[in-house]
């Protein structure tokens, strides 16, 4: 049975001082399935990019956000479809209204940079 677990990075991104492309490279180095999201990139750090977590294939267990609030409630609404179980709001991410609409979705949200939770110092990547 396939025990790696998968992540939607939304917000990924190309410009590797960015915090969306350290999150790939960092849960790829870890041996999770990244699946970058962005909605003009057509590749990121050499895997496929995707306009919105909905295009994944397949099951996703978790999404990491590294998008400016406004932009969070929508995506929230396409994680919950997906069936993504848990959200990560990064720093910068931790908007009151869409953590409590995530709680409103009955998203198991962590407030906290994911890169950290996988014991990766950020700045070093």
């Amino acid at each position: 049975m396939e025990s790696t677990r998968s992540i939607a990075i939304v917000g990924a991104c190309n410009d590797r001082k960015r915090f969306g492309n350290k999150a790939v490279r960092a849960f790829v180095e870890q041996g999770w399935k990244v699946y970058p999201v962005h909605p003009t990139e057509t590749e990121i750090e050499g895997l496929p990019a995707f306009k919105s977590v909905l295009d994944i294939p397949g099951p996703v267990d978790e999404a990491s956000l590294y998008i400016q609030p406004p932009k969070i409630k929508p995506v929230l609404d396409e994680i919950a479809r997906k069936g993504i179980k848990t959200v990560w709001f990064n720093p910068g991410t931790e908007d009151p209204e869409a953590l409590e609409y995530a709680e409103e979705l009955r998203l198991d949200h962590v407030i906290g940079c994911s890169i950290v939770g996988l014991g990766i110092d950020p700045h070093k990547l």
